[in-house]
C-alpha cells in the first residue's frame, strides 16, 4: 500500500527529530535534554509506558488537568489536604526519600527556592515516601524551611497519584494555584534550575 504524501512528510519530520534528539545526545550527552520540557516529556512517556496499571479505580494526575485531592500526615501528625490547604497559591510538590542520594543532593535548593518564594508565592511541599522516624532522623541532621508530609510506597502512594506510575525519585510537580498539574520532572534539580522551571 502506498503512503500518502502527508504520511511521508510525517515519517521524515519524525526521522529528522530522531536524528537531533540521537546528534544532541551524542555531543552532549543526556543532560540537557533531559533538562528541558521536551525531554521531560518524552521522558515521562516512556516511563508510563512501562509503568504498572495504577489500582482501579485510582485517580491520577494528567497534565492540564486538577490533581486528585490527597490528605497526608505532616511530620506532626496533623492532616494536610492538597490542594485544598494551598489554595490560591501554586505548589511545587517534591517526592523523595531519606535513602534516595539525588533526593538529598537537590534539598538544599528546593529549601533555598522555598525561602526566596514569600507568603504569597510557590509553595514547595516535600511528601517522603518513607519511614517516618527515619524521615525526622534525617530532619534533624539536615533540616528545611517547607513543609514535609509523609507517605509509605506503594502502588497508590502519593506519586502514582500525582502521575508517577514508576515510583522513580525525585519526582516533582507543579501544580496551578487552582489544582491543575502543570509539569512534571523526574529526577533532581540543579542548583539554579527551579526558578526557571518554575518561571517557564
Amino acid at each position: 500500500m502506498a503512503l500518502s504524501a502527508t504520511s511521508k512528510i510525517l515519517l521524515v519530520a519524525v526521522a529528522a527529530g530522531t536524528l537531533g534528539v540521537l546528534a544532541g545526545l551524542w555531543s552532549n550527552g543526556p543532560g540537557p535534554l533531559l533538562r528541558s520540557e521536551v525531554g521531560q516529556r518524552a521522558l515521562q512517556t516512556v516511563m508510563d509506558a512501562g509503568a504498572p496499571a495504577p489500582p482501579a479505580g485510582l485517580a491520577v494526575a494528567r497534565r492540564g488537568k486538577a490533581i486528585p485531592a490527597l490528605q497526608l500526615p505532616g511530620l506532626d501528625s496533623a492532616p494536610v489536604r492538597i490542594p485544598a490547604d494551598y489554595s490560591g497559591r501554586p505548589i511545587l510538590i517534591n517526592l523523595w526519600a531519606s535513602w534516595c542520594g539525588p533526593c538529598i543532593e537537590e534539598m538544599p535548593e528546593l529549601d533555598r527556592f522555598a525561602a526566596s518564594q514569600g507568603a504569597n508565592g510557590t509553595q514547595v511541599v516535600g511528601i517522603a515516601l518513607d519511614d517516618a522516624a527515619a524521615v525526622r532522623a534525617f530532619l534533624q541532621r539536615i533540616p528545611v524551611r517547607y513543609p514535609i508530609l509523609l507517605d509509605q510506597a506503594g502502588p497508590g502512594d502519593a506519586g502514582v497519584q500525582l502521575g508517577n506510575a514508576k515510583g522513580v525519585l525525585p519526582y516533582t510537580v507543579l501544580v496551578s494555584a487552582d489544582g491543575r498539574l502543570l509539569k512534571q520532572k523526574i529526577g533532581p534539580f540543579e542548583h539554579g534550575e527551579i526558578d526557571d522551571w518554575v518561571a517557564n
